[in-house]
Formats: C-alpha cells, sequence, structure tokens
C-alpha cells in the first residue's frame, strides 16, 4: 500500500496532522463558505461534519473558530482593515478566514503560542489559498500579534525568538 503523495512541498501528510490543525482546516473551509455564500453558521457546520476525516479533528477547538469567527466577524475585520493596503472586499475569502482565524486564537486561544497560531495560519494560506496569498496573512497577523499577545510576544524578542 503506498501513501498518498503531499500536496505542496513542506505539507505535511493528512495522516500525520494534529487534531487542532485539522480544525483549523475544517473551519477554514466552513468559513470560506460562510463569506463566500452566506449561509448560516449553522447550517455550514451540519455540511461541514459529514466531511470525510471530520471525526479526526478537535470538535470544540473547531466549533470555538466557526462559531467564535461568525460572532466576532465584525470586530475581527476592524482589528484586519488597518493592516490592510487595498479594500476588505478585494482580499480572498481564504486569505481573510485565515486572517480570522489567527486573530481569534490570538485573543480567545491562549494556550496555543502566538507563534503556533502564526505558522498554522500561513500553513493553511500556503495550502487552500492563492500562490503568495501566504505572505499577506503573515503580513498582517505579524502586525497585530503584539497588540494582541503583547507580553508574550515581547518575551520572544527579549529572547530572540522573534524579530522586532
Amino acid at each position: 500500500m503506498s501513501e498518498a503523495p503531499l500536496k505542496a512541498a513542506g505539507t505535511r501528510k493528512s495522516a500525520s496532522k494534529p487534531a487542532r490543525s485539522r480544525s483549523r482546516e475544517f473551519a477554514l473551509q466552513a468559513l470560506y463558505q460562510f463569506l463566500v455564500g452566506g449561509n448560516e453558521a449553522s447550517d455550514i457546520d451540519v455540511f461541514t461534519r459529514d466531511l470525510s476525516g471530520f471525526h479526526k479533528a478537535d470538535i470544540a477547538h473547531y466549533d470555538a473558530l466557526l462559531y467564535g469567527c461568525v460572532e466576532q466577524a465584525a470586530a475581527l475585520d476592524a482589528l484586519i482593515a488597518p493592516k490592510l493596503d487595498r479594500p476588505m472586499s478585494e482580499i480572498s475569502p481564504i486569505e481573510h478566514a485565515c486572517m480570522w482565524i489567527g486573530l481569534y486564537e490570538f485573543q480567545n486561544c491562549l494556550d496555543v503560542p502566538w507563534r503556533v497560531v502564526l505558522n498554522e495560519c500561513i500553513e493553511l494560506a500556503k495550502d487552500f489559498g492563492g500562490t503568495d496569498g501566504h505572505k499577506y496573512v503573515n503580513a498582517v497577523l505579524s502586525g497585530l500579534a503584539p497588540q494582541l499577545r503583547t507580553a508574550e510576544v515581547e518575551a520572544d524578542r527579549a529572547a530572540g525568538r522573534a524579530r522586532d
């Protein structure tokens, strides 16, 4: 039996992904449907739970991301907008959803280190977004991390684990 090939260089094989990473992928897909289709979160949730591999995700984290991002959409967009070089309407829905996930986790999932949040969102954008979309996600989230995780970012900078 042969292993499935990687989707892209550097991408983890699906079988080896942690449950939290899987929950972010499913949340990204659900948030994409919310942004593009304008569907109700509860309807999207029912559909998403039927997708292959959902049972391997961290369900509680997925729930928090989907419903938290939808409920806090306006506040998340208010944080994102000043960091953009174009109107929000011109942002890819994938990149938009990646930024929502990152900001939601910065604010509400303090058990997840800020650098892990940043890396996971960049990887999501690489796997699902446009060619250079991950660079945009990185710039916006890196720009907001010091504001939302001040002590943690400053501690990493002092220890030489993060740039100014």
